[in-house]
């Protein structure tokens, strides 16, 4: 497929929207896929090519967060670690899904985000350095995990599901959006590698996407250090209702 001119600029300015929803909250993937099936792409060669753009913009945001110096870069490891094996698995189970009825799961899920993120429950514990004991770190491998197949296989909020589960463990939202571009970085290559040699990625048109993605990812992780937890709690909130009521109305 030859894209034209106006398919590449609408990509990278879906693109750039995506990527700073993405690196801030998640769901941009909800922005992208659409917008590569409208340009004709089957929804499997778009879930594909989409990888590239988050790609590119996890790179970009990991530079920014890292010059920033709120990265925390070995439990971002320790997180991928698992995930890798989810994604792996993810992309390659060959599973049939109603669209419809992933939507609706979708919408669920946010809509679970969105009362936990409300709520904030460990607001008190708040830590950049959280504490594991053996237990706590056995269900952060395992959460990690299932996030790697889900990741792996759709790509789409993926985001929405990492929050919550570091919140959980009292990191505050800009370390936890540091620590979620690097797993989901990290569990994109080998998600992009089987797509790439089952031939579905069309690449012109994931550059165009990358070109989108990564602007907005650097501008939105320099954004997420400078406003901080409250802001971007704020901006959570507002991305879940907008996507869980679109998701659930259709």
């Amino acid at each position: 497929m030859i894209p034209d001119i106006l398919h590449i600029a609408a990509l990278a300015a879906v693109g750039f929207v995506s990527g700073f929803l993405n690196i801030l909250a998640g769901g941009g993937s909800l922005l992208t896929l659409p917008m590569l099936i409208f340009i004709g792409l089957p929804a499997t060669e778009a879930n594909a090519t989409n990888r590239v753009g988050v790609l590119f913009q996890n790179v970009a945001a990991i530079t920014s967060f890292r010059r920033q110096g709120v990265l925390p870069l070995r439990l971002a490891l320790i997180c991928t670690a698992p995930s890798l094996a989810g994604a792996w698995l993810g992309a390659t189970w060959a599973v049939e899904i109603d669209d419809r009825t992933f939507e609706r799961l979708l919408a669920f899920i946010m809509l679970g985000v969105l009362i936990f993120t409300v709520v904030d429950p460990m607001k008190h514990r708040r830590t950049e350095q959280p504490h594991f004991t053996p237990v706590r770190m056995a269900l952060l491998l395992v959460f990690f995990f299932f996030i790697g197949i889900y990741g792996g296989f759709v790509q789409a909020g993926v985001g929405f599901l990492i929050i919550p589960a570091l919140m959980a463990f009292g990191l505050d939202l800009v370390r936890i959006n540091a620590v979620k571009i690097v797993v989901i970085l990290l569990f994109t290559l080998p998600a992009l590698a089987v797509f790439v040699y089952h031939d579905q990625v069309v690449w012109a048109l994931g550059f165009a996407l990358a070109a989108g993605n990564a602007s907005g990812g650097w501008i939105a992780s320099r954004m997420a250090v400078k406003k901080g937890h409250d802001w971007i709690r704020k901006v959570v909130t507002a991305t879940v209702i907008v996507f869980a009521v679109k998701l659930l109305i259709g």
